[in-house]
């Protein structure tokens, strides 16, 4: 890709961005923005928070999960 392609990227997406009204589509693209910068977005963790996703990746390796049609399923019946 050429500087003036680059460029030209960028420019439409600034336009395109400035008008923007709709509040997840600029947190998805904050998102995106902060997960470029410097550093592990493990390390902003809680400690909770890392225990909550190593006992989800524990749950999921032992097969302690259930499909989402077992959960839609589970929650229409109850």
């Amino acid at each position: 890709m050429s500087d003036a392609e680059k460029q030209e990227i960028k420019s439409n997406l600034i336009a395109w961005v400035v008008q923007l009204s709709d509040s997840r589509m600029l947190s998805k693209l904050n998102i995106i923005r902060l997960s470029n910068s410097e550093g592990d977005w493990w390390d902003d963790l809680t400690e909770a928070q890392k225990q909550q996703i190593n006992e989800g990746i524990d749950d999921e390796e032992n097969d302690r999960v259930i499909s989402p049609e077992e959960l839609w399923r589970a929650l229409k019946n109850s």
